[in-house]
């Protein structure tokens, strides 16, 4: 099978909370092991990629370091390797398990992150997120935000369980989107002619493709760890999970 004919179908959208699957491998390369679909999501929008592990048909195990888009190919998920093993191969069933653990609070974190745009009014200039902790950064030229008040907000809003849904909008919307993209330096991917955005009913609405959780309530309770003054027009508020 040609690189350029190749696609790998991403199962993390339709099927966030699944994290064990199987799959026919399309390519091996020194970027990592393609899949003919995969749960594992690539670094992408703040969000890390994901880790675990495959087992082969002889039951040897290979550890995933990391998830990443091709470049070139974003249709392409390679999954990295520290040393890929000889006798794995293009045409290979392997059986994938996800480090659920570290994908559920980056789940979990995310949506906290969609919290916190919504209450705080200004654009967002950068993001991170971990399986301990969260960050964005907002276009702010002056210091407005207290760490308290954040903390008592988000939790508010956490504790009422606002049901989390994906929606897919066409792409010949893109004018609206950008609209409501909070997020200044990226704008919004898409894929097969759509974009997915993410409604927190009331709350917010945001075009993003990141994992999420399907009610506040399971983030869990969050503190403002942090408020750092960036540059003259950007400050960064960092959350923790308590």
């Amino acid at each position: 099978m040609s690189v350029h004919t190749m696609e790998t179908l991403a199962l993390f959208d339709s099927a966030p909370y699944q994290n064990a699957f199987s799959a026919r491998v399309i390519a091996v390369s020194e970027q990592g092991i393609a899949l003919e679909h995969t749960l594992f999501y690539p670094t992408g929008g703040g969000q890390p990629g994901d880790t675990g592990h495959f087992i082969l048909p002889d039951g040897s195990r290979v550890d995933i370091t990391g998830t990443v888009r091709d470049p070139v190919l974003r249709s392409i998920i390679w999954h990295q390797v520290e040393r890929c093993p000889d006798q794995l191969a293009a045409g290979m069933q392997v059986d994938a398990s996800l480090d659920w653990e570290r994908r559920y609070q980056h789940m979990k974190m995310h949506t906290c992150l969609h919290l916190l745009c919504s209450i705080i009014d200004a654009p967002v200039t950068g993001c991170s997120i971990s399986a301990d902790k969260g960050r964005l950064d907002f276009d702010l030229p002056e210091m407005t935000l207290d760490k308290e008040t954040i903390t008592r907000d988000l939790n508010e809003l956490i504790q009422q369980a606002h049901q989390i849904k994906t929606l897919s909008m066409p792409a010949s919307e893109y004018s609206t989107l950008l609209q409501i993209t909070r997020t200044q330096a990226v704008a919004p991917p898409v894929i097969q002619g759509s974009v997915r955005v993410i409604e927190i009913a009331g709350i917010d609405i945001q075009p993003c493709g990141g994992t999420h959780v399907t009610n506040t309530e399971e983030i869990g309770r969050v503190f403002c760890e942090k408020i750092e003054k960036k540059s003259k027009h950007n400050r960064r508020v960092i959350l923790r999970f308590e």
